[in-house]
């Protein structure tokens, strides 16, 4: 099922080049990661959004998010209220809509792709055994 991480950070005044730039050259390709969005939310504060394949595959990955973190850390303000310099959350998405009335089209997984095939295949030699009796 589809899981979501975002972290909250607040940059250093003049440092939002670098910050940037270690997220340009951080390792890309965890495994389950589909995509990161980088978002600037206000003067100096940012959030990245990162979606992925399941919650285990962010699990898996904390300790290179960490590592990529540490390679940044020094550019980032703490948020105060005991927070540190990130606030992460994460967590499986329960709803996802799409912008227009229209449901999100998910690709199918393999095991459902292939349930469907069967359903077709069977529906298909249905159709044709009604074909061949009304003859």
């Amino acid at each position: 099922m589809t899981a979501f991480n975002v972290v909250r950070f607040r940059v250093k005044p003049g440092r939002e080049q670098e910050f940037i730039g270690a997220h340009k050259a951080a390792k890309r390709g965890f495994p389950g990661m589909r995509r990161v969005s980088v978002i600037k939310t206000g003067d100096g504060t940012y959030c990245i959004v990162g979606e992925w394949s399941s919650f285990e595959k962010i699990v898996a990955s904390r300790p290179h998010m960490i590592a990529t973190l540490d390679t940044f850390r020094d550019c980032l303000e703490d948020l105060g209220g005991g927070l540190g310099v990130t606030d992460p959350v994460a967590g499986v998405a329960v709803l996802e809509l799409s912008g227009s009335n229209r449901p999100i089209r998910r690709a199918p997984h393999a095991k459902s792709a292939a349930k469907k095939k069967g359903v077709a295949k069977a529906a298909k030699k249905t159709s044709k055994e009604k074909k061949a009796k009304k003859k």
